[in-house]
């Protein structure tokens, strides 16, 4: 069920103020995206990114974890022992595919077969296993640990990504609120002027100097502008709503709007601050340190490994061991080379053919990557571009519309004073404020738009600002 909390008490309350402070109705931007980045469900999981590459990261390390193995068995049968085997052996994995191993062998009874037999004490053996072809210079632990610690950079570079996306539909759906706020207030303001007008002219009914029609006039135009202001309020309520569902507070607590917040409606400065995009210039198009190219270069990069890896995999498999024997171990001068256990192992598919199609899937994902990575760069340079153009003509757009509402402006008045010494209409007074009108709400909408092109900026930038 929803917490429905005053935002204002949110603030405070989570600093430690008590609720006796004065509280302010203004919901200020930068507060309102520090709050979302730092309790948004969505900002959360994408922080798990780091911990699941922290957590790939150590398990790729336990590979070259030393081991300790112990292998026991017996066997009687008729009150007859026949054999009991112990084994113990300590392993140490290295970087290089080579393991060190040192091992312990006790084993007794009647019916051992000959080449387990191990002197009284056991006999204790110490040695090394060599890859000499496949696995010498890169295997799979090697390429897996490798590849994890990438994956740990890339994973910072894809939190980024996902923080600004939340960030940036947040930041429409405040614009939105503030577009819905000023349409509100804009339609309030001027059905105070209409309802004056009307109380005006039935004053003048009443006196007999102007006509009932002209009340009529007055008293569509009155619930015309009511009409508007109900729609407005409902696209307020609306966007308010909206806008809550990036709110939370800890715990993962969701937060509701109340009614008495308002927006902040002088913004623009603190969103280019908050965007950093105050200085905008061609350095943004030198984008080799976009975190899309940065996240794509890590992946060519563990593709490259698993490339080596799979290449390797072409030569044979050639290990070499080699393990001294004592039944003395405490004395250094008792191991020999003339006392000795090894091994040599070698395969080779005659074929290759599962270990060449793996390597050829690999280049065709570096050929795709690559591809990838080219046509990135066309587009995140095409979109700041566009976009940086689009900001530059929407400061024109909004220079222009504020003159067109001014001019409005002193024409209304003007109108309004032709009516008053009657040599206008009330008609001629309507059209002129209803004009006024549609030009305050097409700078409202433009200014709108203006700061949602800024947010669409700082989505393609994929800024991930502190705030």
């Amino acid at each position: 069920m929803k917490v429905l909390i005053s935002i204002s008490f949110i603030f405070f309350s989570a600093i430690g103020f008590s609720q006796n402070d004065t509280i302010p109705d203004i919901l200020y931007f930068n507060e309102y995206l520090g709050y979302v980045k730092k309790f948004h469900p969505i900002v959360k999981q994408a922080n798990l990114i780091i911990d699941e590459s922290q957590a790939k990261l150590m398990k790729s390390r336990g590979a070259f974890d030393p081991k300790i193995e112990v292998d026991y068995s017996q066997k009687n049968f008729k009150n007859t022992q026949y054999w009991e085997k112990i084994n113990g052996t300590f392993k140490i994995p290295t970087w290089f595919g080579i393991e060190l191993k040192a091992q312990i062998e006790d084993n007794s009874g009647n019916y051992l077969n000959p080449e387990s037999f191990v002197p009284d004490d056991g006999l204790f053996n110490a040695g090394i296993s060599i890859p000499l072809a496949q696995g010498l210079f890169i295997n799979d632990r090697m390429a897996s640990l490798k590849q994890a610690k990438i994956y740990r950079n890339q994973a910072e570079v894809d939190r980024n990504i996902l923080v600004n996306t939340i960030l940036y539909e947040a930041s429409v759906a405040y614009f939105d609120w503030l577009q819905s706020f000023k349409e509100y207030n804009l339609y309030k303001d001027f059905i105070s002027n209409a309802e004056f007008r009307l109380k005006g002219i039935e004053m003048g009914v009443s006196l007999g100097e102007n006509a009932k029609i002209s009340a009529t006039e007055a008293k569509i135009t009155v619930n015309d502008r009511k009409l508007n202001l109900e729609k407005s309020r409902i696209k307020l309520l609306k966007s308010r709503l909206k806008l809550s569902t990036f709110l939370w507070l800890g715990n993962n607590i969701p937060v509701e709007i109340k009614p008495n917040i308002n927006p902040d409606t002088n913004i623009e400065l603190i969103v280019n601050e908050v965007f950093k995009i105050n200085n905008l210039e061609d350095d943004y198009l030198q984008i080799d340190a976009h975190p899309k190219i940065l996240s794509l270069n890590f992946k060519k990069e563990q593709l490259e490994i698993d490339r080596r890896l799979k290449a390797n995999k072409l030569l044979p498999k050639i290990n070499l061991e080699y393990n001294f024997l004592t039944d003395t171990p405490n004395i250094a001068n008792s191991y020999s080379f003339a006392d000795y256990k090894g091994s040599v192992y070698v395969s080779f598919p005659l074929f290759l053919r599962k270990e060449r199609g793996d390597l050829k899937l690999t280049d065709l994902k570096l050929q795709n990557i690559n591809l990838e990575f080219e046509t990135t760069q066309i587009k995140l340079r095409n979109k700041i571009k566009a976009l940086s153009q689009e900001i530059e003509s929407y400061k024109l757009q909004n220079s222009l519309t504020k003159e067109m509402v001014e001019g409005n402006t002193l024409l209304l008045k003007s109108e309004e004073r032709k009516f008053q010494l009657g040599e206008s209409s009330l008609f001629m007074v309507n059209t002129r404020e209803n004009k006024l009108i549609d030009y305050h709400l097409k700078m409202i909408r433009l200014q709108n738009s203006f700061l949602e092109t800024k947010a669409k900026l700082f989505n393609v930038l994929s800024i991930n600002p502190d705030i």
